[in-house]
């Protein structure tokens, strides 16, 4: 009997551009969109500038292009580059079943193999599909999630990005299976990087494990071989997570049922689960014109993963960026004050500013059952605000603007865009950006379309 990875394998050597349908090659032009505009915020990240540096040590020369720079290396270092872009302002994309995951962080997997393999726009869109296509399977099959025993979603990064990989390097399905054992094998990572005080190894480990995607690719080209058995069989994934895996949820659907189209884009540049609760408290602060010394407190009601992850005790007190858009705490405090919620609220100045650390202690995070078990149909919050003069004001939302239930438009994310590019790209730039972008699927040359996404 096939293991679920071949099955997986052999539907994605065997994509074509002319299966998709024409919504999923428009939304995966989208989300190519916000990726690369996302990229242009994060290039100017002390994050990005560090590993750069380390970078510029260890790369080889090769065909793949680094976003925003234009520099030539190896695959195995672009597709880390280019994944940490996007990914260090956690701004990018949002899907959350049974586990979260941000599916862009594996498109630069798609841009390095398809720009080393001589490919053109429409196998690119080809990769961009089977990322969502399979990031968001992977976040479905465990009951629970894989983050719910203490792992970080990455786990499951490392093993879609080398199915993206595999497809555009051109192997075929035996190939690409090993490629998914080589990379899922060895790349399993701990729920710490989201606990606690946070590091910048909280927005680096999906790179690595899309980078760990590119590598095994590579490596299954060759002929490298990895277990086939990585996930359903002995001492696989089933059996060593201790949650019950649906296996039939990675492969049932293939091609009918689009993952793509069931995906988030953020509004804010912060962890998903306050997106709501960020939703709530500024239509609030907006309806009643309310200024921070008008509110005694603020009471969220939502999930016991948002009370555990973003409101222990280190969220009341964040020093740091990755901190800080991890704290409901933090992030309600900024709208209460700056009745915005943006990249500005997450510098050092901000972060520390008094009246806004003044409102922290105002925030209470409280775990609802009725939410829970809403959840993840609905990503569901109630705030109860209180003011100075004891009235109560209730806010409640069912998701948060960006989900597909309520989704960007092409202008909010063309603004957002161009924001991001502000301090590093001029306005001809991201007018010449934008519209590669949109015409993705013309170029003959994946290098050519690469080549215009940079100042």
């Amino acid at each position: 009997m096939d293991h679920v990875t071949r099955v997986m394998a052999e539907w994605a050597a065997h994509l074509r551009y002319e299966d998709l349908p024409a919504e999923v090659i428009t939304i995966a032009k989208r989300f190519l969109m916000d990726a690369v505009g996302c990229a242009l915020g994060g290039a100017q990240q002390h994050d990005v500038k560090l590993a750069r540096a380390v970078y510029r040590e260890i790369a080889g020369d090769g065909p793949a292009t680094v976003l925003v720079s234009g520099e030539k290396v190896d695959p195995v270092s672009a597709a880390l580059l280019n994944a940490l872009m996007i990914r260090v302002m956690d701004y990018n994309d949002i899907y959350w079943k049974q586990d979260p995951s941000h599916p862009s962080d594996l498109i630069p997997a798609a841009m390095a193999t398809a720009e080393r393999a001589g490919g053109s726009g429409r196998d690119l869109i080809v990769g961009i599909a089977l990322a969502y296509e399979f990031e968001q399977r992977l976040c479905e099959v465990s009951f629970p999630g894989v983050r719910e025993l203490g792992w970080h979603h990455a786990t499951l990064t490392a093993a879609a990005s080398p199915i993206v990989a595999g497809r555009m390097l051109g192997l075929d399905g035996e190939r690409i299976q090993h490629a998914i054992g080589i990379s899922a094998s060895r790349h399993c990572t701990t729920g710490s990087v989201t606990a606690g005080k946070l590091t910048m190894m909280k927005n680096t480990v999906d790179p690595m494990a899309t980078q760990s995607g590119v590598l095994a690719a590579l490596l299954a080209e060759q002929g490298y071989t990895g277990p086939e058995h990585v996930l359903d069989g002995k001492e696989g994934f089933g059996q060593v997570f201790d949650s019950e895996w649906k296996w039939e949820v990675l492969t049932d659907g293939l091609g009918g049922d689009w993952r793509i189209l069931q995906c988030g884009m953020k509004f804010f540049p912060t962890e998903a689960l306050t997106h709501a609760p960020i939703s709530a408290v500024l239509d609030l602060v907006g309806e009643y014109d309310l200024r921070p010394d008008n509110v005694r407190e603020v009471k969220v009601y939502s999930l016991a993963r948002a009370a555990d992850i973003l409101a222990d005790p280190s969220k009341y007190d964040p020093r740091s960026k990755e901190t800080a858009d991890h704290s409901l705490p933090y992030v309600i405090a900024a709208a209460l004050v700056d009745r915005a919620v943006t990249p500005k609220q997450f510098k050092a100045e901000r972060i520390m500013d008094p009246v806004i650390r003044e409102q922290l202690p105002k925030v209470r995070v409280v775990a609802d059952p009725e939410i829970e078990a809403a959840f993840p149909k609905l990503q569901r919050v109630r705030v109860v605000l209180t003011t100075g003069d004891g009235r109560e004001l209730v806010k409640e939302l069912d998701y948060p603007k960006g989900d597909p239930r309520n989704p960007l438009t092409d202008e909010e994310i063309s603004a957002k865009f161009t924001a991001l590019a502000e301090g590093i790209a001029s306005t001809d730039d991201v007018r010449r950006m934008q519209g590669a972008i949109r015409r993705a699927d013309e170029y003959e040359s994946v290098g050519e379309l690469m080549s215009t996404l940079v100042v």
